[in-house]
């Protein structure tokens, strides 16, 4: 298990106190001087390194969750209500009092019951909650402010740069997270992570059914099982016949999650109705044996045949139900229903179906000589990202892309690499 860590280059040593109890997790430290650099970094950890969930505090969530991947396990680490009673403990082991006193960061609901429990003046607290958009000046001038109006005679921070800016005028005490919060977050987000791992890896099953009439049910269901066999999502599947009608897939949750888009989408769907020419639906189910998968997804399969349109169901042994799944994706320009023997010959030797081949020859015609992304190909063809990375690769090696230089796509991260499908030529 890997966990990143966003912490300020001054707070490592606390983090790395905290972190001693943690067994069986890699640390992948990511630390900044600047807010300003906190964005580029946390992209460039998740460029080089496959992490399983982060830690980090509110001013860096806020600098970098333009670039969190939407399935990332994240812990925003908060100042608790223990880290305010200790600092209000050492003001008073300094001899000072407690009230009047400016707070920022900590929210209005901590401040009060912290002050509750101590029996503090609740008017000679000013507080400055957290919003994304303040500035360090802006929370310098807040501190400023109360101390005129007040006559306080200290502040109490969680921001570094406020502390550097009071440096040698007024005392700042610090309200950052102690080794007991980063300690209780770090083993609820590393129990977090294991959990979801586990759920992952739990075993599924789908079912896929031919619902319109065919003359030859039999030369259908062998279309359907050949397409997913060489579809990219499915290479990791054990595939089997169910019945004339359709077929049963076996794999881990985790790879059923993807190739459903979250289950929120199933591409393969409109596939087959494009390359095969037949409406097919399809049911998931996921338990603690093979035999619950494949009884959940019969049973929401059934359901998808109920509805009008090509969709499909999930149902879980917890009583879960998700649905319908659409055939959502990019629309074709151009499709091939028959395919002639230069594009079976070319599909044979590079180790595709002949289906996909005869897409991908419809998405070259539609771009005009335009290059594209591993990224853009996959969104057209309905498939992972990842997938559409290995389906490059494998163009690559038979010739049938042509390298096109790159693109910064994102503001932020490595430029994209660009390709130009090169298949029309190689079978003409």
């Amino acid at each position: 298990m890997v966990i990143g860590l966003v912490i300020h280059a001054s707070h490592r040593s606390r983090f790395e106190a905290a972190a001693r109890t943690l067994a069986g997790v890699t640390l992948e430290w990511v630390t900044y001087e600047r807010e300003g650099e906190i964005g580029d970094r946390v992209s460039d950890l998740l460029d080089r390194r496959n992490v399983d969930g982060l830690l980090l505090g509110p001013v860096p969530y806020a600098r970098a969750r333009d670039v969190l991947p939407a399935d990332l396990p994240v812990t925003v680490l908060r100042s608790a209500g223990l880290d305010l009673a200790l600092a209000w403990c050492r003001a008073l082991a300094e001899g000072w009092p407690a009230t009047p006193v400016s707070i920022d960061t900590f929210d209005r609901e901590t401040i009060d019951e912290v002050a509750y429990a101590l029996d503090l003046d609740r008017s000679q607290i000013s507080c400055l909650p957290f919003d994304p958009q303040q500035r360090i000046e802006d929370i310098v001038e807040f501190h400023r402010d109360a101390l005129r109006t007040s006559g306080g005679a200290y502040v109490i921070s969680v921001r570094t740069g406020v502390m550097d800016a009071f440096a040698g005028s007024v005392p700042v005490l610090s309200g950052l997270p102690g080794p007991a919060t980063i300690r209780a977050e770090l083993h609820e987000l590393a129990l977090r992570i294991q959990s979801k791992q586990a759920n992952e890896l739990r075993f599924a099953a789908g079912v896929f059914l031919i619902t319109s009439p065919s003359p030859d049910l039999d030369r259908a269901r062998v279309g359907l099982m050949n397409m997913l066999l060489n579809t990219p999502e499915f290479a990791d599947c054990w595939i089997e016949d169910r019945d004339r009608r359709g077929v049963v897939v076996f794999a881990h949750r985790a790879l059923f999650e993807t190739v459903t888009h979250s289950w929120s989408s199933l591409p393969v769907l409109a596939q087959a109705q494009e390359t095969l020419g037949v409406r097919v639906v399809a049911g998931f189910g996921i338990g603690a044996s093979a035999r619950t998968c494949v009884t959940l997804a019969e049973r929401a399969a059934a359901r998808a045949e109920q509805d009008v349109a090509p969709g499909a169901y999930l149902i879980e042994d917890s009583g879960l139900v998700i649905g319908p799944m659409g055939p959502a994706g990019t629309p074709l320009s151009f499709t091939y229903r028959e395919h002639g023997a230069d594009i079976e010959e070319l599909a044979r030797s590079v180790g595709l179906s002949p289906a996909t081949l005869s897409r991908l020859t419809a998405i070259e015609r539609s771009l005009n000589g335009r290059s594209v992304s591993p990224s853009d190909l996959a969104t057209s063809l309905g498939i992972t990202d990842p997938s559409g990375r290995r389906l490059i690769r494998k163009l690559s090696e038979h010739g049938l892309v042509v390298p096109e230089g790159s693109a910064q796509v994102n503001r932020k991260g490595r430029p994209t690499r660009l390709y130009r499908l090169a298949i029309s030529g190689a079978h003409r």
